[in-house]
């Protein structure tokens, strides 16, 4: 064999192998995998070792090959001859262009499906949920359905209001099919953490994360919560549309009057839900530890106002509760369903498609190429 037959004929098998483990993938999904979003990409620095795995699998296997020594060489000065030999790097050159595409699907390259509209029926709703300072007392009697979405327990620490309200709505939001549902959070002031959606994955890690230190807590801005649901709803064609205000407080600053947050709830054609949390008397409160390091709780009074409540609910058609517990808060929240007529939506769901198996097939076949070639075509002796 010629010095410059070789590296043609590696050229040649390279370029062969190459456009035929690529075949497949550009035929099946070439678009796709053009512009896909690749999901693992620090998988792609494997890449790296492809060089590596070339020179060993080509040049290395001379370097490798068992040498025997002979008393003269005249019998082989013609061999070895025939196609074998000038196919002989094609094993090597399999293993390489099957190993890039392996690589690639492990990279995990993902397709985002255009979105796929279906009409469902549902509900738009906002839950404005009150993180003041308050919120921070303690609510007993959680059921046992609950405890999923409770924090780990510590001990001599019991669940507060806010640790009940957050695992009560996502618990509300995990029984969600087609319901689009907001969340409001407010103190001092109030602030949107999602418009109605029914992305609920998205909806429950923000719920997980609330926290009374992430907003200023001094304050129970009822109206400024109620005037942001309320704009959060205003594009809303939803035959019902629900507002449903968490709180266990009265109305403390603020810039927009609950009174006037209702009137715009029935411009919009929105349903206030009000529930109140605690019967307006003192409270237990965590206080820092005692000094055997045990937990010190104290009481405090937290008043509320019912007749607020209630008259934003009355004033939009709606309903007030009361739930002194975990039990009762969790009722409330399904018992609004029931009151609530629903309607055709629109829903939006964008799919992933994963298109590793479209670079994995030819990858795998290609050193499967590899190692049949190796065992039955083009062996080497010894």
């Amino acid at each position: 064999m010629t010095r410059w037959l070789r590296p043609v004929v590696g050229v040649v098998a390279l370029l062969v192998l190459a456009l035929l483990g690529a075949a497949y993938p550009m035929l099946a999904r070439g678009d796709e995998l053009m512009d896909a979003r690749w999901s693992e990409p620090w998988a792609l620095a494997g890449l790296a070792v492809v060089p590596l795995v070339f020179w060993r699998a080509v040049f290395g296997e001379d370097r490798r090959t068992p040498r025997l020594r002979l008393g003269t060489l005249a019998p082989l000065a013609v061999g070895p001859a025939g196609a074998r030999v000038y196919l002989r790097d094609v094993p090597g050159i399999a293993r390489s262009v099957g190993l890039v595409l392996c690589i690639a699907a492990l990279a995990r390259p993902l397709n985002t499906l255009r979105p796929i509209s279906t009409d469902e029926e549902g509900i738009d709703m906002v839950v404005a949920l009150d993180l003041s300072g308050s919120m921070q007392a303690v609510l007993d009697n959680v059921p046992e359905d609950l405890r999923t979405y409770m924090p780990p327990a510590r001990p001599g620490i019991r669940p507060t209001r806010l640790d009940v309200a957050k695992a009560v709505l996502r618990d509300f939001i995990a029984r969600r099919k087609t319901d689009r549902i907001g969340v409001v959070v407010f103190g001092a002031s109030a602030y949107v953490v999602s418009p109605p959606t029914l992305d609920y994955h998205l909806l429950d890690e923000l719920v997980k994360r609330m926290d009374t230190r992430l907003i200023d807590s001094n304050g129970t801005a009822i109206g400024d919560a109620l005037g942001v649901a309320v704009a959060r709803l205003r594009r809303s064609t939803a035959k019902s549309k629900a507002i449903i205000l968490l709180t266990d407080g009265a109305n403390q600053g603020g810039r927009l009057a609950p009174e006037y947050a209702a009137k715009l709830a029935n411009v919009v054609g929105a349903h206030i839900y009000s529930i109140q949390i605690g019967q307006g008397d003192e409270a237990e409160i965590l206080q820092g530890a005692d000094l055997f390091g045990q937990a010190r709780y104290v009481r405090m009074p937290f008043p509320v106002n019912p007749k607020l409540l209630k008259q934003l609910s009355d004033q939009t058609g709606g309903h007030m509760y009361v739930a002194s517990d975990a039990t009762g808060l969790q009722a409330s929240f399904h018992d609004v369903l029931d009151k609530l007529e629903k309607t055709k939506l629109s829903a939006s769901v964008a799919h992933f498609e994963d298109l590793y198996r479209f670079l994995l097939v030819p990858g795998v076949l290609l050193l499967a190429l590899d190692a049949v070639l190796r065992a039955l075509v083009l062996r080497r002796f010894p």
